[in-house]
């Protein structure tokens, strides 16, 4: 069973507000056997979908027809993923308390704990830089020994994510071993490239680490990684790709990949280290992101479900 997605226009829910479509702009709907389904859904932040505002009726005409009246449903495309299907090691959208995510998503709680002391090593390390480089215009281009070890560092532990992550889906190495060419595969089940990861304690654009990513150049579009590679490899002749930008594109590719791995939601909610870490120095948010690839929760209704419109508590 398939859904569609698309953005709401109006809100036609007796009793609620009528600009609920206001904060709540993106809307999924799929049809059971008696009944049309409607979920919000945020296009802000991380696009959370508000499993809480589900929307029911009982079926009479078609879906497309109950969308367009109820919710003046425009953009409408189908969803890429059944309803209720979900894939291995990979948060979209949709998923929100840990337990619903642990359980769609298969988290294996001891690399979630290892991902988490991993990343926290790391971004305490940048912070310690922070005390004597600032990342201004001139500080960006600062290189240096430490950088080049944080880089390293960095690149490897998102390395290892990957790996893992292939291991888990039973996915063996196009060669000998894996590579920059396997793992851009990855982008168009991640949407890694749809993730926004900013310093809010800096006057700084925000990073975009995998903007551009892309098969025919599968490491020197991700600018970062070629340097890592670089200066594992050469560091006499490229010392200086080393920088304290390329290790920020990194650490925010880190925190990317291991959000789109475990879930964001811990990092913003647990009272932990690496939360109190995060959040004094991050902000994480979408952009562009694609709504026909989120995970659109199945439901089932009891069968003397009303048939009228209204707002279904699914928890």
């Amino acid at each position: 069973m398939n859904g569609i997605c698309y953005k709401n226009t109006k809100t036609t829910i007796p009793g609620w507000v009528n600009n609920l479509h206001d904060s709540q702009s993106l809307g999924y709907a799929y049809e059971t056997d008696t009944h049309f389904v409607h979920f919000y859904g945020r296009n802000t932040g991380l696009n959370v979908i508000s499993v809480g505002l589900t929307a029911i009726q009982g079926k009479s005409g078609t879906l497309l027809d109950w969308v367009t009246n109820t919710f003046g449903a425009s953009d409408i495309q189908p969803l890429k993923l059944k309803i209720g299907e979900t894939i291995n090691g990979i948060w979209r959208p949709a998923l929100y308390i840990f337990e619903d995510i642990k359980n769609a998503i298969q988290i294996n709680e001891f690399e979630k704990r290892s991902s988490e002391q991993a990343l926290r090593i790391l971004i305490e390390k940048l912070d310690e830089i922070f005390l004597y480089i600032e990342p201004d215009v001139n500080g960006l281009k600062a290189y240096s020994h430490k950088l080049r070890e944080l880089l390293i560092l960095t690149c490897t532990e998102i390395e290892n994510q990957w790996v893992t992550l292939f291991k888990n889906n039973g996915i063996t190495p196009s060669g000998r071993s894996f590579t920059t060419q396997d793992y851009v595969k990855l982008l168009p089940f991640t949407s890694y490239d749809n993730f926004e990861v900013e310093f809010k304690n800096y006057n700084l654009v925000k990073f975009i680490p995998f903007l551009g990513w892309n098969t025919a150049a599968p490491t020197q579009s991700l600018s970062w990684y070629d340097a890592y590679n670089k200066v594992k490899h050469d560091r006499h002749h490229s010392f200086s790709l080393a920088t304290l930008e390329n290790v920020m594109l990194a650490i925010s590719a880190c925190i990317i990949v291991h959000c789109v791995k475990f879930g964001p939601f811990d990092l913003f909610h647990e009272n932990k280290a690496l939360s109190s870490l995060f959040n004094q120095h991050f902000n994480l948010y979408m952009i562009d992101s694609k709504p026909d690839m989120a995970y659109v929760p199945k439901i089932e209704l009891p069968s003397d479900t009303r048939q009228d419109l209204l707002i279904y508590d699914c928890y």
